[in-house]
């Protein structure tokens, strides 16, 4: 049975065990059963899993606030692909640095797709590293420059921070601040991910 059989068979259960006259006792005896797990708000007929870590929902606000992005501007950035599935969330940075820095743009994107699979895409720009001990990759100027990218793994595919280095400047950034402090942030995102 697929694993969204599963949840449907399981979600019927708990409907027909509410209607049952004990559903308050058994609940009371096992409150351990009950599950916070969302329906991703986008899946896909791929038959890969299904992406249950959604960065506009799963990372609290405070947490990017204090990291120096603007939650209450944030917007979802989602890729329906049909082979595959992207979740996403865009923010701004609220740092600027007037000469230097305009501020920072991030997506943070959770895909249902293999670090192997993003690997083989951007091998020629990534180099495998970890992140609190989970495999990851590190992506310089993936897409162009001033850009930095994390891939951290997931058990139902890779979660990718992309930062983009907005400059308040003539000239180029140097290729050695484009990934400044982005490690330190995704290791502060990382326990949030779960396995």
């Amino acid at each position: 049975m697929s694993r969204w059989g599963t949840v449907a068979l399981a979600a019927a259960a708990v409907v027909a065990t509410a209607c049952s006259p004990s559903a308050a006792d058994d609940a009371a005896e096992d409150e351990t059963t009950t599950s916070t797990t969302r329906t991703p708000r986008i899946t896909d007929d791929s038959g890969r899993p299904p992406v249950t870590f959604d960065p506009c929902y799963d990372i609290p606000d405070d947490v990017m606030n204090a990291a120096g992005y603007d939650a209450n501007e944030k917007k979802p950035a989602d890729m329906p692909m049909g082979s595959h599935t992207f979740l996403g969330c865009r923010y701004s940075g609220t740092v600027h640095i007037p000469g230097v820095l305009a501020r920072y743009g991030l997506i943070i994107m959770a895909g249902n797709v293999t670090l192997e699979e993003e690997l083989e895409k951007n091998g020629a720009v990534a180099t495998a590293t970890t992140i609190n001990g989970r495999r990851a990759l590190r992506e310089v100027g993936a897409n162009g420059n001033d850009e930095c990218t994390y891939v951290l793994e997931a058990d139902f595919g890779i979660i990718l921070f992309n930062r983009l280095y907005h400059k308040d400047h003539a000239g180029p950034v140097p290729v050695d601040e484009w990934c400044a402090g982005l490690d330190e942030f995704v290791e502060t995102i990382e326990p949030l991910v779960g396995a």
